[in-house]
């Protein structure tokens, strides 16, 4: 037997309430994948790392499913490299109805693949050479708070913010909005994300009144699933849509391509641990720009063993965009890594040559 692999759960654990307008978040699951060469002695580390309500992958059939590849590795009578245990998880899991686990199983090899050393991918930002440009996430809150954490972000140095729109009163999002522009002129870059919480019938009114306050783009501005309401607003709105849970569930290269053909937005949001992996999000990534559609990745709550997985893929892209990739301070417990956010950008500090 040449390789083994175990899991762990840990449930992480918000320092505050995390905000949308799904409700707030207390705490969330992850799976700690970790897959043993027991030949060279190395173990790669993956994170499975689910949203419930949001991410396909239930969370009580995910160690079963764990238990079952755990089967193919220990059972497998070849004796294969590491790079071909990618074909042990397609022949065993299906990523349309297990996008996290195969995130998971395919960071853990690309770690193993590389000694364990949590280098998944060889770039300046895994170097510690560069840093990758994020956004500072303003979490849905009372006003007073929401303002509160516009400001600290920009005295930290993000020139970028995103603002969760969606569950309180929206005459006093365009306030805050205003109150943002009125202090900060145009010196911050505005971002939106509503997670499908605009009505059919008012989405588009909402996007008007947004509009003059110079927003970059606004994330999933009605639920998914209406791509002919969607392709109305991509193609109305004055200020530039990005599909975010529109991509969840949307496997094969045809039907992606079908979706942004449809729709035809602005930009699409790329988060693996809910597409399926890196594999899966390449995919989407090149259907994107082969028809002039941006793109940006974000992380999707990881603890810092995703995080660091994410920002070393997309750092491969040499992303000019500012990332959605601040998420490593949210949690009470999180997994001590060398991922620090200095200045509006995350850099991974364990590597200076």
């Amino acid at each position: 037997m040449r390789y083994s692999i175990h899991w762990e759960k840990h449930i992480l654990e918000f320092k505050k309430p995390a905000g949308t307008s799904r409700g707030a978040l207390l705490e969330k699951p992850s799976w700690y994948i970790h897959i043993t060469d027991n030949e060279s002695g190395f173990t790669g580390t993956g994170e499975c790392s689910i949203i419930p309500g949001l991410s396909i992958d239930i969370d009580d059939e995910i160690e079963e499913k764990l238990g079952a590849i755990s089967y193919m590795f220990t059972h497998d009578p070849v004796n294969t490299e590491p790079q071909s245990l990618y074909s042990i998880i397609e022949s065993t899991i299906n990523i349309e109805d297990s996008p996290a686990i195969c995130f998971g199983l395919e960071t853990a090899i690309l770690d193993l693949i590389n000694e364990g050393n949590k280098i998944l991918f060889r770039n300046n930002f895994s170097l510690g050479k560069a840093g990758i440009p994020i956004n500072g996430l303003i979490w849905m809150d009372t006003y007073e708070e929401m303002w509160k954490q516009v400001k600290e972000k920009a005295r930290g140095g993000f020139n970028c913010i995103k603002i969760k729109v969606g569950a309180m009163d929206f005459q006093k999002e365009i306030n805050l909005i205003a109150q943002i522009r009125e202090v900060f002129g145009g010196s911050l870059t505005l971002r939106l994300d509503a997670n499908g919480a605009f009505s059919g019938f008012s989405a588009l009114d909402n996007l008007k009144k947004l509009a003059g306050f110079k927003i970059h783009s606004i994330e999933q501005p009605i639920k998914p699933g209406n791509w002919k309401l969607m392709a109305f607003l991509c193609e109305n709105s004055p200020i530039p849509i990005a599909l975010d849970e529109e991509l969840i569930g949307i496997s094969g290269k045809e039907n992606k391509e079908q979706l942004l053909q449809t729709v035809k937005p602005q930009y699409i949001i790329i988060k693996p641990s809910l597409l399926g992996g890196f594999v899966a999000s390449n995919e989407w990534i090149e259907l994107a720009e082969n028809i002039n559609i941006g793109w940006c990745a974000t992380s999707a709550l990881e603890s810092n063993i995703g995080l660091n997985a994410i920002a070393q893929w997309v750092a491969s892209f040499n992303p000019i965009l500012p990332q959605g990739l601040g998420t490593g301070s949210l949690y009470k417990n999180n997994i001590e890594l060398p991922l620090e956010v200095i200045g509006g950008e995350l850099w991974f500090t364990g590597k200076n040559n």
